[in-house]
């Protein structure tokens, strides 16, 4: 069997995600597959799909979406710098996943801009609710 990434010609999809560090084990990864949070040049793919250098494909984790061309292959999990020589992630894909934190990152803010309640805030929400009459 062939491990060297400058030898393959092609590689399952389910292994290379694993290899690039997209997911921790390759069953995690072949339930993304299968989720459908993984596609191949546009289409749902199978963990058994075999993809080559040049494939573009969508990779989503939690709420980010990622497009990835493909630029090695491997079949072995190595260090993350070597994993992250296997991709390129597109510049549209980077801005829009930046973008997106950001505005999470707002909305987090905003979300706790308020102080915690004080004893006649909470007995008031407890009022409304019907605890305390």
């Amino acid at each position: 069997m062939k491990t060297d990434h400058s030898e393959l010609a092609r590689v399952r999809l389910d292994k290379w995600l694993w290899a690039a560090r997209m997911y921790k084990t390759r069953a995690i990864a072949k339930q993304a597959i299968e989720g459908g949070k993984v596609q191949v040049e546009g289409q749902r793919a199978k963990a058994s799909k075999e993809i080559s250098v040049g494939t573009i494909m969508t990779v989503r984790q939690g709420r980010d979406e990622r497009t990835l061309t493909v630029l090695g292959l491997s079949e072995q999990r190595r260090g993350a710098p070597e994993a992250q020589r296997l991709y390129e992630e597109s510049e549209e894909s980077v801005r829009n996943r930046e973008a997106l934190a950001e505005q999470r990152k707002l909305q987090a803010d905003s979300l706790f801009a308020h102080q915690r309640p004080n004893k006649k805030d909470r007995r008031l929400r407890q009022a409304m609710k019907g605890r305390f009459s």
